[in-house]
């Protein structure tokens, strides 16, 4: 499981003294013990899934990516260099992310499947692509290109 994973790989990074490594492990578990507590008030009582933890991972990697622009225009190049580390740290529990051929496949095979033929069909195909691709793609970039395959 993904969570004793994390747990796990903190404990060796303080081992090893990864101090980038320690800290970013701890804001992880934090903010999926964040999700825990969120999930319990709905009835989830034993944690979130992996699938939510993923979907908490590639947040903070898409927060990380805007720093990173932010401290770059703002020329702090020692923020950004951090940044790009915490998500390297990040990306070591996620799996291999889809390129844009293959989110195309994926979406075409969303459609299909789910008989998606117009805008209207956009929250169940989507709802698809989060089920079967949790953590492996960019959603946000995913649901612009599906939303131009149903559009037209």
């Amino acid at each position: 499981m993904l969570r004793e994973r994390l747990t796990a790989t903190l404990k060796t990074s303080m081992k090893e003294k990864n101090q980038v490594a320690v800290s970013t492990l701890r804001l992880i578990l934090t903010a999926v013990k964040d999700r825990d507590i969120a999930a319990r008030s709905k009835g989830v009582d034993d944690g979130i899934s992996d699938a939510d933890i993923l979907q908490v991972l590639q947040t903070m990697v898409r927060q990380r990516h805007d720093s990173i622009e932010m401290y770059k225009q703002g020329n702090r190049p020692e923020l950004a260099a951090r940044e790009a580390e915490e998500i390297t740290v990040i990306e070591g529990f996620m799996p291999r992310q889809l390129g844009d051929a293959e989110i195309e496949v994926a979406i075409a095979s969303v459609i299909e499947d789910t008989g998606a033929s117009s805008i209207k069909d956009m929250g169940k195909a989507m709802g698809a692509l989060r089920e079967r691709f949790a953590g492996q793609m960019d959603f946000g970039k995913a649901s612009a290109m599906l939303k131009a395959k149903l559009s037209g």
